[in-house]
């Protein structure tokens, strides 16, 4: 029996390789390494659509739709902007959209890429008392996310932003990703696959830890013996947050490009010093792992260091899982492209091992 469905094949893909073994992520052919910081966010969208959609403009031609995909996506949904901030920043979005057209053509894919970097920041503009700040077509994706979100970026956070949509765009089979295949299996539109993404994202196990590690190394740093605060953790049977993965048996990648760009973000500032105190955490943290679990190799993970980048970003921790899924969104649509050629309707079996009922002759 295959709990959780370990090691079973449920696609053949061409766009992610996840060694887990080895610690390397390919995507669509490419090294993490070639794409992360080399690669605009719109790139590597136009990378992952390559072959899945009709007429698929250039890099250059690909961005302009995606800036005004974010026009587009603000000005449909403003008037509802208002009722949104009545829940939880993530379910905002969420909801949000799900009132765009539930199609499946290029124009609505570009949308969805839109949609969680319009609405991210007017949901948490809304929710200071702030208005939301219409967004500007002609800006790189990352740059015009963080201008709307506070105003004008430094150059360097908008690459350490777009950096990261590149690094977590895409990743294997995926709890979020094999969710949005099964719906898009239906022939459901994209919509419908996307929503279904972001449900399975949001859980803590997937994509909502990151904001967790702040609560971790909040309480760390007010506790004063960072392994002491970890041996108490796990002897509580509580899982450190920012460590651990399902498939990395050694350092997720990921979580080393995303400490680059945290540290190119400066030594001296806040984030220089949340940064030096973040390496202690994660080295006192795999210490004590190690003693603790050590028929295991517990590692970073990638959810650590996108702690450490969307905090200096200026997003708050109950908005992290809104921007991995501005990121996450390109692969997930690929995915669903990619399932919908197959034409197959995803459809496991269950074994039933409940009570039997007596049968009447």
């Amino acid at each position: 029996m295959a709990n959780g469905l370990d090691d079973v094949v449920a696609a053949e893909t061409v766009l992610s390789d996840v060694d887990g073994a080895g610690g390397h992520l390919t995507i669509r052919g490419h090294s993490l390494a070639e794409l992360a910081g080399h690669w605009r966010y719109g790139q590597v969208v136009r990378l992952l659509f390559d072959g899945f959609f009709d007429e698929l403009p250039g890099d250059d031609e690909l961005e302009k739709a995606i800036g005004n995909a974010r026009v587009e996506v603000f000005e449909r949904l403003q008037p509802m902007l208002a009722e949104l901030p009545a829940l939880d920043v993530y379910s905002g979005m969420r909801a949000g959209i799900a009132l765009l057209p539930d199609g499946e053509s290029l124009a609505d894919a570009l949308r969805l890429i839109a949609a969680p970097a319009v609405l991210t920041p007017a949901l948490l503009r809304l929710g200071r008392g702030e208005k939301p700040l219409t967004p500007d077509a002609r800006a790189d994706h990352a740059n015009d996310m963080l201008r709307m979100l506070s105003g004008t970026p430094s150059p360097a956070l908008a690459k350490a932003l777009d950096t990261y949509l590149v690094t977590v765009c895409d990743h294997g089979l995926n709890a979020s990703t094999f969710a949005t295949r099964v719906v898009a299996s239906t022939q459901a539109g994209l919509t419908s696959a996307i929503l279904a993404g972001l449900g399975a994202l949001k859980g803590p196990l997937h994509g909502g830890a990151p904001g967790p590690v702040i609560e971790m190394l909040d309480a760390i740093e007010a506790s004063g013996d960072a392994a002491a605060w970890l041996r108490n953790e796990i002897a509580r049977g509580e899982r450190i947050m920012g460590f651990g993965h399902r498939i990395y048996r050694v350092r997720d990648p990921r979580a080393d490009v995303l400490k680059a760009v945290v540290r190119r973000l400066g030594t001296r500032n806040e984030s220089g010093r949340r940064l030096a105190f973040a390496e202690t955490v994660e080295q006192a943290a795999l210490d004590v792992l190690k003693v603790a679990k050590p028929q295991r190799s517990i590692q970073t993970n990638v959810e650590f260091y996108t702690a450490l980048l969307l905090e200096a970003a200026g997003f708050p921790k109950e908005a992290f899982s809104n921007v991995f899924a501005a990121g996450r969104v390109a692969g997930w649509i690929a995915h669903a492209r990619e399932q919908q050629a197959t034409g197959r309707l995803i459809r496991p079996q269950s074994r039933y091992v409940g009570p039997v009922p007596d049968l009447v002759a």
